[in-house]
Parts: C-alpha cells; sequence; structure tokens
C-alpha cells in the first residue's frame, strides 16, 4: 500500500510503475551530504536521538534536518553547529550546495529552497593544565628537608 506523504518521481516509463521515495530518505541524504562538509562540527539532534547514541543504540542520521513538501516543492531545514574559526557564510554556502547536489544526483528531484540554521559553534577541547596528582601546584614535594628548614 502507497503511503500519501512519500514521493512519487515522473518515471520516463510509465509502463514500468511508480518510483516514490520516503521522505526520511531525503532527510538521511541531506544529514550525510552536511557532515561531510568541512567546518561542519555536528548536526543538532533531539534529547531522545542523543541519549539513544550515548547508550550505542543505532545513530540517526537524518538529525537536524526537517523536510517540508507543500505543493510538490520540497524545501529543506537545516540545523548544524560548526567549528570555531570557520567563515560561516562559507560553509552555510557550501552546505546548500552540497545538500542541492547530492539530492539532484540520487533523486532527480529539485529542491525548492535549503535554509541553514547556525544553532552554535563548537570550541576545541583543550587540555587540563591542573596536574590531578599536584592539585595545589607544589612543584617541589620531593625534596628531604630537615627541621630547621635546610636542604639535607
Amino acid at each position: 500500500m502507497a503511503d500519501s506523504s512519500n514521493i512519487t518521481l515522473q518515471s520516463k516509463e510509465p509502463s514500468l510503475g511508480q518510483i516514490q521515495i520516503a521522505p526520511e530518505v531525503l532527510e538521511i541524504i541531506v544529514g550525510i551530504a552536511v557532515s561531510q562538509i568541512d567546518g561542519v562540527n555536528r548536526m543538532q539532534g533531539t534529547i531522545s536521538s542523543s541519549v539513544n547514541e550515548l547508550f550505542g543504540r543505532k545513530k540517526n542520521l537524518g538529525k537536524g534536518v526537517k523536510l517540508t513538501i507543500v505543493d510538490d516543492q520540497i524545501s529543506v531545514d537545516v540545523y548544524a553547529y560548526l567549528d570555531y574559526g570557520v567563515s560561516v557564510p562559507k560553509v552555510a554556502l557550501a552546505i546548500q550546495d552540497k545538500i542541492k547536489q547530492q539530492i539532484l544526483f540520487m533523486t532527480d528531484l529539485a529542491l525548492s529552497e535549503v535554509n541553514v540554521h547556525i544553532t552554535g559553534i563548537v570550541t576545541e577541547k583543550t587540555e587540563s593544565a591542573i596536574d590531578p596528582n599536584n592539585l595545589f601546584g607544589d612543584e617541589d614535594t620531593q625534596t628531604d628537608e630537615n627541621e630547621d628548614g635546610e636542604e639535607s
């Protein structure tokens, strides 16, 4: 039984039948395309998808992607976190171009619009400067001192 939310492609050979694509497939294509772009750190997900990934369950490749179909016009909204130090406009344009290219190449569908929402910037993790074995920064704890404070 055909689902009414599926997208039907126009076939060049109508005698062969119909080709239908579920919207979730397009979301996964978009999610993978965005994750391959330099400067994109990760996609914004829901709490449930984050908890599922934390427990080692299947990674949701379509997270951070919202697909809207109105009157045979397909628009995509992408919610992403970028790396610190990248040019936001350049990465956003690269996201738009890559999504349009991949959807056209893989499904022969043209998107009416691709909206990119930058939800945050992720900085690099830095090493902790605090040594857990030396919390107060006493550098010279190994030297032996006698009662008068003189080194022996």
